[in-house]
């Protein structure tokens, strides 16, 4: 998954450069090869749905020609969100893997744990704290040169 997070977050970088939170996203196959990726772009399209996690589960389901990715490993730079969440489970992704954690909105286990919760039809194994520090710092970066 090295490469993956490395990808992931040459699309964060890239997310923040154009002025959006940087957040980077690869879905990976059963195989190990990339079938989605996806970085924020709500700033450029205007678009509230338009996470990293959301336009590389786009991409994915178009690559492989299915919207089910069982199987598939999503792997982001931050924790996902409630909605990025609820999409991975209605993909069916079978793990997620990221790396900071989101203690204001993440929905993998540190504010909620939807990915996991046992009450819905499908859940997914989450892999927490992947190279947090770098995730951590690149985030931290972009906001504080925000506030200045």
């Amino acid at each position: 998954m090295d490469a993956a997070m490395d990808r992931a977050f040459a699309l964060a970088r890239d997310a923040a450069a154009a002025g959006d939170v940087p957040v980077g996203a690869i879905v990976v196959d059963a195989d190990g090869r990339f079938v989605g990726e996806g970085r924020n772009l709500r700033e450029q399209t205007h678009d509230p749905t338009a996470h990293a996690e959301v336009v590389a589960l786009r991409e994915a389901a178009a690559s492989v020609g299915d919207w089910n990715l069982e199987g598939c490993t999503l792997v982001v730079t931050l924790e996902p969100c409630l909605m990025c969440a609820g999409a991975l489970l209605q993909a069916h992704v079978s793990r997620v893997v990221f790396g900071a954690w989101d203690d204001k909105a993440g929905a993998a286990g540190s504010m909620y744990d939807v990915v996991r919760d046992r009450r819905l039809p499908y859940r997914a194994e989450v892999v927490g704290g992947v190279r947090e520090d770098e995730a951590t710092a690149l985030l931290r970066e972009f906001f504080e040169s925000r506030r200045a």
